[in-house]
């Protein structure tokens, strides 16, 4: 467990989640989908089930504290992209959870932020996501099609992306996500 502060701003701590913040994350979870659109309002089930397996990456499930209590979640697990040739590691990013109080005030911005570094120090070279294609982009985000990755399901191009961690890191890598069980059960 690691209480340490990676990143601060305004007010606002970033760390890595602990155990004792399981309960309290899952809440924040769910509050943060409750009156999302496109949803199953299942991720904060999803949260705990993926912290049990074995894509779950202890140093890549954050938390923002503002005053110490959580208002902000994010997490990041390893997907595989395989084709019938090869198979190439990366990492799924979500859900970004924020409380509905506090959306729109970077929050998740900020967590999205600090996490990219730790996964490129952890060695992880691209990350993917299913998400708002407005809002991704902003961190270099990209559909995943420009690269030939395809998602597990029927999604709009533009909401499926990926983004490199290193240069040119998803030059030979193309296929499908096969994301972990979790996803869907």
């Amino acid at each position: 467990m690691n209480e340490e502060v990676i990143f601060g701003i305004g007010g606002m701590d970033i760390r890595q989640e602990a155990d004792k913040d399981y309960k309290r994350t899952e809440e924040l979870v769910e509050k943060a989908f409750l009156n999302a659109r496109y949803t199953d309002h299942k991720e904060h089930l999803l949260v705990a089930k993926l912290r049990e397996s074995d894509t779950f990456v202890l140093e890549l499930s954050l938390v923002a504290e503002i005053a110490g209590e959580i208002v902000g979640h994010l997490m990041l697990t390893k997907v595989l992209i395989k084709n019938d040739a090869k198979e190439a590691v990366s990492l799924a990013l979500g859900p970004v959870s924020v409380l509905p109080e506090l959306q729109n005030k970077g929050i998740g911005s900020q967590l999205i932020l600090a996490s990219l570094p730790i996964a490129r120090k952890l060695g992880y070279t691209s990350v993917i996501l299913l998400g708002h294609a407005d809002y991704y982009p902003r961190f270099g985000f990209k559909p995943a099609s420009l690269w030939g990755i395809k998602a597990p399901f029927a999604v709009p191009d533009e909401a499926f992306m990926a983004l490199e961690l290193e240069n040119d890191s998803l030059k030979d890598v193309s296929g499908t996500v096969v994301h972990a069980k979790e996803f869907f059960e």
